[in-house]
């Protein structure tokens, strides 16, 4: 199993715990989360998995050239990710900006995992 294959999957596995914290806790909270508790501490270890992650993915979809996935798909799908770290633990983000964030960045990821799956094959 590749290197970018086990990044993908960890970040796939990131993305839908931000939107379960999102949906169990930051809706049910009467307060906002606590920033150097709760938030700096998720959105770094996003943060530092996708900076890891973004060039190894360019330089794949770059080589390997996969149906449906551009390398400004991966740069977009990357900031929106860091977005996510932050957005999810917050009360005022509206929930279909949030849905909408992670399905946009769980198409990219799941796509990439597909492909590099099949091409192992």
């Amino acid at each position: 199993m590749s290197n970018l294959y086990k990044k993908t999957t960890e970040l796939i596995a990131d993305i839908n715990e931000a939107f379960h914290i999102y949906k169990t806790e930051t809706k049910a909270r009467e307060t906002e989360a606590d920033f150097y508790t709760e938030v700096k501490p998720f959105a770094d270890r996003i943060h530092f998995r996708v900076q890891e992650w973004e060039p190894l993915a360019r330089e794949w979809v770059i080589t390997n050239k996969p149906k449906y996935l551009y390398p400004i798909q991966i740069k977009t799908a990357a900031e929106n990710i860091g977005y996510l770290g932050v957005y999810v633990f917050q009360k005022n983000m509206k929930d279909k900006r949030i849905t909408e964030m992670v399905k946009s960045v769980l198409y990219v990821l799941n796509q990439m995992k597909e492909q590099m799956s099949s091409d192992e094959e």
